[in-house]
């Protein structure tokens, strides 16, 4: 067995907001013909900006195309008994300025200095980025205002001072140099590699890879800087807190509300939605937590976009090498390198998020390799979480949920070959075998899984490419030009239409701070309406 991630140490428990006062529900009152502002998706951007906006007296209505909220973050009774945060599965990014105006609770020298580079960069999440074209179309004031949002920036300078090249080559240059630096033990390079590499379609050798290590280091749970934890109840408890708080504003949050179309007038400013069913739903402003792909290239009227704008938008990296597997067992994986108790109660390292196949980063680099061939890696990289090993309430006595976070596996294979059930099964069936040579009895203990391919993740969850981040987290898409240059201030080309999702700044992962930025972006408009 591999090193194990010391993130993991407990499941944190989420309060209701306003507890004591029953939260209005939407189901106490139907969908109105008008509102100020409509949210497209109701996952924990759509929520957290609908929460937001409400507070600020802006009527709100999030409308959800699944039968239930949270979008990847939910937990699903897939086998009965079992409960499964089916997408999403930890907890780290979530900002700690969320927790507290949503009255939400959630329960050596290598971290110093990627420490410092997350502080440096951490107040950058919580603001929009610099508007570069204000700088060269905007009036006096607007340029005035611009130079403001390089407060962040410049403060990120400061935080680094002389090591600011050694923090340029982590943003910039393959992992694997940068760990090359500070380690000689490949099980450990590539066990700390696999956090540079996750939801990416890349590998440890692939320069830029350092940032998607820095973005899934930046967490902060309790005070502890990078420390990851399992939600009680699983990711869903998370969006239902946030949901209910959105409510005890006064939000309303429609499920099975797909939404067909954007409406715009002829003036080229928004003005509502139009359902699936056909249903007009009129506002002002609506904010879409779907991806920049699905929000502009599906549901945003073409001819009110810049022609250069749909093409970028259609290029855009959406990748991805991520095929989750959920698993119900009768018992705890028995791991060869250290095993299980005689009562069968989990051990630290069941409470720990699990590596397997990183014996070294060029295992990771040849899994990658088989993808970019168009094959399912024939050794793929393995990350296995035992959520209730800490929390006993997602499984029956005695047996576990378990999550697998597998790469590589490319979205379109060789030769023809699709993602059918008989080719789901074979690589949850090498997954499987793989994981048996680190827990003999692994396979037996199997009672049911659920797998989710690219495709799949694309199809059930929205996730362009089946991209967790909604599109790569890669230098070239982020910052100022995520998702393009100039509209990385949450706005679009059509007056009144927000991003809110992952596909705009700062990404992805269950951060919460897209939400936030854009429902404050959306309210200075609001008010000059």
């Amino acid at each position: 067995m591999n090193a194990t991630s010391q993130r993991l140490g407990r499941a944190f428990a989420v309060s209701t907001p306003l507890q004591g006062r029953p939260a209005p529900t939407a189901a106490g009152g139907p969908l109105k013909p008008e509102y100020d502002a409509v949210i497209i998706g109701a996952g924990h951007n759509g929520l957290i900006a609908a929460a937001y906006l409400q507070r600020l007296g802006v009527n709100t209505a999030v409308l959800e195309r699944r039968h239930l909220i949270g979008g990847a973050a939910v937990t699903e009774e897939l086998i009965p008994g079992f409960k499964f945060s089916r997408a999403s599965y930890l907890l780290s990014l979530l900002r700690p300025q969320i927790y507290k105006d949503l009255e939400l609770k959630v329960f050596p020298k290598y971290e110093m200095f990627m420490n410092r580079l997350a502080s440096a960069i951490d107040p950058l999440l919580d603001s929009s980025p610099v508007d570069t074209t204000a700088f060269q179309h905007g009036s006096l004031y607007q340029r005035l205002k611009a130079l403001f949002t390089l407060k962040p920036l410049l403060q990120a300078g400061l935080i680094l001072g002389a090591q600011l090249p050694q923090y340029y080559q982590v943003i910039t240059g393959p992992i694997t140099k940068v760990l090359d630096e500070w380690f000689e033990s490949e099980p450990l390079k590539a066990t700390l590699a696999t956090d540079a590499v996750i939801g990416a379609m890349i590998s440890p050798c692939t320069p830029g890879s350092g940032y998607v290590l820095l973005h899934h280091v930046m967490g902060d749970l309790e005070g502890k800087k990078g420390a990851w934890g399992y939600v009680e109840g699983g990711m869903g408890a998370l969006s239902h807190a946030i949901a209910k708080a959105a409510e005890a504003h006064g939000a309303n949050i429609f499920t099975e509300k797909p939404v067909d179309k954007v409406q715009v007038n002829s003036n080229g400013r928004i003005q509502g939605v139009v359902l699936k069913d056909g249903t007009e739903v009129r506002s002002k402003l609506v904010l879409s937590n779907a991806s920049p792909q699905i929000t502009f290239l599906k549901l945003a009227p073409q001819e009110h976009l810049p022609e250069e704008f749909i093409k970028r938008i259609s290029r855009l990296d959406t990748q991805s090498p991520v095929t989750k597997i959920n698993v119900a067992v009768d018992k705890l994986p028995n791991f060869l390198a250290i095993p299980n108790a005689t009562n069968g109660r989990p051990l630290p390292h069941h409470q720990c998020s699990i590596h397997l196949n990183c014996e070294g980063t060029q295992v990771l680099h040849q899994a990658f390799e088989d993808a970019t061939k168009g094959i399912p890696s024939h050794r793929p990289m393995i990350e296995l979480c035992i959520p209730s090993s800490l929390d006993p309430t997602l499984a029956p006595p005695g047996c576990h949920v378990i999550s697998l976070f597998t790469q590589y596996t490319p979205y379109t294979m060789t030769g023809g070959k699709v993602w059918d059930e008989q080719e789901k099964n074979a690589y949850a069936d090498r997954v499987f075998e793989c994981i048996e040579a680190y827990a003999p009895g692994f396979k037996k203990s199997v009672i049911g899984r659920d797998i989710l391919t690219p495709p799949d993740l694309e199809r059930v969850f929205g996730l362009p490419g089946g991209n967790i981040f909604h599109g790569a987290m890669s230098l070239d898409q982020l910052y100022f030009a995520r998702p393009l240059p100039p509209y990385s201030n949450y706005r679009s080309p059509i007056q009144g239409l927000y991003l809110c999702g992952s596909g705009s700044h700062p990404g992805g992962g269950v951060m919460g701070a897209a939400g936030r930025n854009v429902a404050q972006v959306a309210f200075e408009d609001f008010k000059s309406m």
